[in-house]
Order: structure tokens, then sequence, then C-alpha cells
């Protein structure tokens, strides 16, 4: 699941603009300060980043939610969403020592 995750350049592209959350997308000003979800980014940012239609970046990103290459949260009427490293670093080694 994670090689399809990774087999479209824009979900790629998500997942290295995660990689530095406050670098790439600002403050989101919607998560609240006393969230625990450190690098959470809401869909709408992800979305104005891409220039892509909401309901593409919503799917995107379920599949790499599905995936587990992302986790999110909801806060009120917004989705956050973050990388999941435990899984890109188990990923990694997999193909480190494997390929």
């Amino acid at each position: 699941m994670i090689f399809k995750a990774l087999s479209n350049d824009t979900r790629v592209k998500i997942l290295e603009w995660l990689k530095k959350p406050d670098e790439n997308f600002g403050p989101q000003l919607y998560l609240p300060s006393d969230a625990d979800f450190k690098g959470g980014i809401c869909v709408g940012s992800i979305q104005e980043k891409t220039g892509l239609a909401q309901s593409v970046i919503s799917s995107y990103l379920m599949i790499m939610k599905k995936a587990e290459l992302l986790e999110s949260r909801r806060f009120g009427q917004w989705t956050y969403y973050r990388r999941n490293e435990e899984t890109i670093r188990k990923f990694a080694d997999y193909i480190k020592n494997k390929m």
C-alpha cells in the first residue's frame, strides 16, 4: 500500500512538505494552542499549496493515511494531517535492507 501511495508525485511532495511543516505551510491559525498534534497541517493549507481541488487532496490524504504514512486529527470543523514518522522510518529501513 505504501508503494501505491508514493506512486504519485503530488503525494510525494505533500509528504516532503510535511517534513518541515512550519517552513512549508506557516502557522495553523485554527489548531488549538493546547492541541497535542505538533506539525499538524490543515487540509485547506495543503490544498492551497498544491493548487488542486480539495476533493482530490482529500482522496490523496486518505490514501496516504490508509498506508499509515500520515496521521490525522480533527479539531472542530478542521482536519489536520502530519507525517507518521514511525511508519516512514520502518519503510526506509525495509528499503535499505531488502532492496
